[in-house]
C-alpha cells in the first residue's frame, strides 16, 4: 500500500484525514487511531524535558506549550533516570493534566517488571491513570514473543488497564521495521489490537530500513494510531545539512501520523514546532519525493540514523536489568 492508498483507507475508514486546523487554535487536531481521542498533530518529547537546562525551564516549557494547543505528552519510565517524569509531573499541577493527553512507557520484559514501573510512572507524573502506556524499546526480534508471553508484561497492562490506571496500550522501537512487523504478525495471533505504534519516520528513513514504506500502511489498514519520533534524528538528520527543521517536521506531518513528536528543550524549540504547523500545508507524492531527494546519498548508509545502526540509543541493551 503507498501513501494515497492508505489515506484513501483513512477515508474509507470514516476517518477525518488529517488536514483540518482548529479555528480557534494555531494547533492541528487528528484522530488517534480508533481509540475515538482526537489529540495534538505535534506531540511534545519528554527525553528533552529531562534534558531541558531547569526544572523551572521544564515547567515553562511544557506549560507553554500546552496553553498554545499541544495536547500529546510524551515520556519514559527511564528517560534520564526518571527525572523526565518527574519534571512533567510537577508541570501538570495546577490543572494543567486535564488539558493534556498523557503518554509515558515502560521497559519491562516481565509481569512483575512491568507492573512496577507503571506505579512509579504513576508516581512520578503526580496523576493516578496514564492515557496511554507504550511497551518501549521493541528491537529485538524475540521482543514480540516476551511481550504476549505467560508471565509477561501485556498481563500487567491488562490488569493495570482494569484498574483504571492506564487507558491505552500501544508499542515503540527505534530499530528496523522488520522488528515491528513481527509485533503486528504475533498481535494478529493473539487477537490483540494496539492502540498506538512508535517509531522513526523522517525524511531519511524515507530511503534506508523505511518504517514510513513498511509499517505505516499496515498501521493505517488497522486503524492503529501512528506516532512519529525521531523526524530530526536526534538532531543527527540536521547535521547532515541537507535539510532545515521545518522541512523535517512539514514531511512527518505529511504523513497518515496522529501526532508527530518532538524536542523541545527550550521555549525556541515550542515556537519552532507551531511554526512548522502553521506553515504546513499538505504535500503531493512529488513534492514530497522533491524533498526527500535531498536526503537520498547522505541517507543510504545510516549514518544520520543511528539509532538504526548502532547501540547508542538501545536503553535497554545497555541497562538489561530494566527489562526485569
Amino acid at each position: 500500500m503507498n501513501r494515497r492508498q492508505a489515506i484513501g483507507t483513512l477515508a474509507a475508514a470514516g476517518v477525518a484525514l488529517p488536514w483540518a486546523r482548529a479555528a480557534s487554535s494555531d494547533m492541528i487536531y487528528r484522530p488517534l487511531g480508533k481509540t475515538g481521542e482526537k489529540v495534538s498533530a505535534i506531540g511534545l518529547g519528554g527525553a528533552h524535558i529531562g534534558r531541558a537546562a531547569s526544572p523551572e525551564l521544564a515547567t515553562s516549557i511544557i506549560r507553554t506549550a500546552v496553553d498554545r494547543g499541544i495536547t500529546f505528552l510524551d515520556n519514559c519510565w527511564d528517560y534520564v533516570d526518571g527525572e523526565a517524569e518527574r519534571r512533567m509531573g510537577v508541570a501538570l499541577r495546577d490543572g494543567f493534566r486535564q488539558k493534556v493527553f498523557l503518554m509515558t512507557k515502560f521497559d519491562g520484559r516481565t509481569k512483575a517488571s512491568a507492573a512496577r514501573q507503571i506505579d512509579e510512572s504513576l508516581q512520578r507524573l503526580q496523576t493516578d491513570h496514564i492515557d496511554l502506556m507504550q511497551y518501549h524499546e521493541n528491537i529485538r526480534l524475540e521482543d514480540p514473543d516476551r511481550f504476549f508471553a505467560a508471565g509477561g508484561p501485556l498481563e500487567a497492562l491488562m490488569e493495570a488497564k482494569k484498574a483504571g490506571k492506564i487507558r491505552f496500550i500501544g508499542f515503540t522501537g527505534h530499530k528496523d521495521p522488520i522488528v515491528h512487523l513481527r509485533m503486528l504478525e504475533v498481535a494478529a495471533q493473539h487477537n490483540f489490537h494496539f492502540d498506538t505504534c512508535q517509531m522513526p519516520l523522517n525524511l531519511m528513513d524515507y530511503h534506508f530500513r523505511s518504517f514510513a514504506h513498511q509499517v505505516v500502511p499496515k498501521l493505517v489498514e488497522q486503524g492503529i494510531a501512528v506516532l512519529a519520533m525521531k523526524t530530526m534524528g536526534s538532531g543527527m538528520i540536521l547535521n547532515s545539512k541537507t535539510v532545515t527543521p521545518i522541512e523535517c517536521l512539514h514531511y512527518a506531518l505529511n504523513l497518515p501520523t496522529s501526532t508527530v513528536i518532538t524536542g523541545m528543550d527550550t521555549l525556541e524549540r515550542v515556537d519552532q514546532a507551531f511554526e512548522a504547523v502553521r506553515t504546513f500545508k499538505p504535500m503531493s507524492e512529488v513534492e514530497v519525493a522533491k524533498l526527500a531527494a535531498k536526503t537520498k546519498t547522505a541517507a543510504m548508509t545510516g549514518e544520520f540514523e543511528a539509532f538504526k545502526t548502532g547501540t547508542r540509543f538501545d536503553g535497554t541493551a545497555r541497562n538489561p536489568q530494566w527489562m526485569g
